[in-house]
This record gives structure tokens, sequence and C-alpha cells, in this order.
């Protein structure tokens, strides 16, 4: 989980119902840009709006239409351990990459510290996929303490986490704090990128598919077709790669503060921002890995106003008109969201008049 990850909107038509060709369209596009991978299903994603079913149908129209070498991450979590690792099942039968989970918060202080710790563990004992912790203090107001991030990092099947609290300096206390964690070997490209599980996953020859009915040229000069079946079918692997050891990962959720999280020692970011503008967040990212700060810092100031008044202020309905300017479907929040006024779109089209793709 390095560079920049798009936190991906769910569209809608304006009845509500989920506009899948829109999700393949702007998935597609994702897939041709920079970005090291997509957050499907997080808040952006307006996860919490979905039912089971609708979850399901989202993360499968998602993975269908992603290119290969993206890496993919599914947004999960829910309030029970039980419903969180039915979907976190689903998503690895997908081939996702990993699952995001936020801490459970209706229960509010029932929630301790020590219920956080056995939900997190109980869910990593049993996913299949790995799991990445979430804070998002707006809008799960649940105390996650670096001590508690640290000890959860001690999971082997704990990777690491997405802090959307736009805290530099807890970033860095996070980085400090899981340094010890356990280290994993995983694969990688020749070129030490990321092998995703698509990228990984077996796949036959042409013309070879599992459950194809021949019919031998006897049978057919016998006059009679008899189904016959197919022979074992090659199977090959995709990619040739090489391994890589990692330890726990951290990143940043606020679009602000790439830069400075970067440089405090987080990996990547996972960020709205990027749904809308991906080039804008991936030069930040790029400049900064040329050892270039100071345009790795010129372009963090590039996006600040409209990550503050866009992201921040005027939150998913901004979002997503932001992605109708730049090319990408957004259309309407569901309720009880709503869409933005006269005048805030106009707001938006001002601050995004040099941010587009």
């Amino acid at each position: 989980m390095e560079g920049v990850f798009a936190a991906v909107t769910t569209p809608f038509y304006p009845d509500e119902r989920i506009y899948f060709r829109k999700i393949e369209a702007n998935m597609a596009r994702y897939s041709r840009s920079l970005l090291a991978g997509m957050v499907v299903l997080g808040s952006t994603g307006e996860a919490v709006t979905l039912n089971d079913a609708e979850t399901r149908d989202v993360l499968r129209a998602s993975v269908e239409a992603t290119a290969p070498e993206k890496v993919l991450i599914a947004g999960v979590g829910r309030e029970s351990v039980r419903t969180t690792i039915e979907l976190a099942e689903f998503a690895a039968a997908l081939n996702y990459d990993a699952v995001v989970v936020r801490p459970p918060s209706y229960y509010g202080g029932q929630v301790s510290p020590a219920a956080v710790l056995h939900y997190y563990r109980s869910i990593a004992d049993r996913s299949p996929l790995p799991v990445v912790l979430y804070h998002i203090p707006k809008f799960v107001p649940l105390e996650m303490p670096v001590e508690l991030i640290a000890e959860l990092a001690q999971h082997p099947n704990i990777i690491g986490i997405k802090d959307s609290s736009g805290n530099v300096e807890r970033i860095r206390q996070t980085v400090a704090a899981t340094q010890n964690a356990p280290r994993r070997t995983v694969a990688v490209t020749q070129v030490f990128e990321a092998a995703t599980a698509r990228m990984m996953a077996p796949h036959r020859e042409p013309g070879s598919e599992a459950g194809v009915t021949l019919v031998s040229a006897d049978d057919l000069a016998g006059g009679v077709a008899v189904a016959k079946a197919p022979p074992a079918a090659p199977v090959k692997t995709r990619e040739r790669t090489r391994s890589r050891e990692l330890g726990f990962q951290v990143l940043t959720g606020a679009d602000r503060s790439i830069f400075d999280s970067l440089q405090a020692g987080a990996t990547g970011a996972i960020v709205a921002f990027a749904a809308f503008a991906p080039q804008a967040c991936q030069e930040i990212y790029l400049a900064w890995k040329d050892h270039d700060l100071k345009l790795a810092e010129e372009k963090q100031q590039r996006i600040l106003a409209a990550g503050n008044r866009i992201v921040s202020g005027m939150g998913l309905a901004g979002i997503k008109y932001a992605c109708d300017l730049n090319g990408y479907y957004g259309g309407r929040p569901r309720a009880p969201l709503l869409p933005l006024k006269a005048e805030q779109k106009a707001e938006v089209e001002e601050l995004l008049v040099e941010i587009r793709n």
C-alpha cells in the first residue's frame, strides 16, 4: 500500500438506485491513471447507506471493471464481527487485495478499548484478506489511541491503517509506535510494485476454458454428437514476481496533509480528492518520491484551498459534483444528504478551474 489511492464514490440514479454502468466507467478511467489503487465503499462510497445485497453488487461491479494491476481495497466494516467477516470473505472471493474496517461505534461508551481490540483481532483471525484499520474521528467518534494501534499492529493479518484525523503528529507517532510490528514477505512485480490478487490469479489458455464441450470428429462423421468432458486446461499465472519484506503501513486519509504525512513516515494516502483529481494528488507523491521536496510542497499547496472547501466543507455532495466536472460520474448523494445549490456549484467550478484531469 504505497502511493495514492482514490476513495471512490458510489454513483446513483436520480431515484437512488445504484448506477452500475457509471461504476464501470469510473473504475475503467481510474485504471488508466497513475493511481496505486482504489478503495471501494469507504466513507466516500456512502457505504453506510447501502444494504448488504447492494454492497455485494457494488464490490462485484467495481472489481470487474478495474485493471488487474490496480490494488483494490474493499470497505467491509459493520457493527458486528460476524457480518464484517462475511463481507470480507465475499471480497476475497472476488480477488480484492485487502479490506478496510472502521471501528464499531453505535454503542458509544460501551465500546471500550478492550472491545475494539477484540473486534479487530476477531476479524483479523478469520478474514481471508489482510485487514487495514480505519481511524476517522469526524464520522466515527471512537477513540483509537496510538497505543491501541501499536498493539493491533502485532497481529500478522493487520497490515496498516488509514488515519483520516489530519493530525500529522499522530501519523508520526503511529509510524514510530509500529516499527516493531511483525514483518511479512509479499510478492511484488519485477519493478517492485504491488502484485495484486487479480494479477496473480491463475488463468487458462484461450479456447481451453473449463466447461467447454468438445465433440470428436468421429462422432460428427457418424452423425451422432456426444458431449465429451473437456481436457484439463493448462493453467498459468499472469506475472513473474519477486519478493519484498514489509512492515505495518500508515496512510493518511487527509488530502490537506499528504506531503507532511509522507515526510512523517506515511507510505501513501487514501483520499477523496483523488476521486475527482487523481493526477493532482499523484503529482505530490511522485515529486516526493523523486526527492523534489520543493515541488512536492508546491503541488500540495495547489490543492489545499479546493480540498478544504470541497472535501472538508461541502462533503459528499461537493466531491460528487467535482467528479462530474472532471469527467467522472458523481451525481447526487443518497438521502438524507442533499445535492449542492447553484452558488455552491459555481464555487466548486472556480476552485477546480486549474485542477483538471
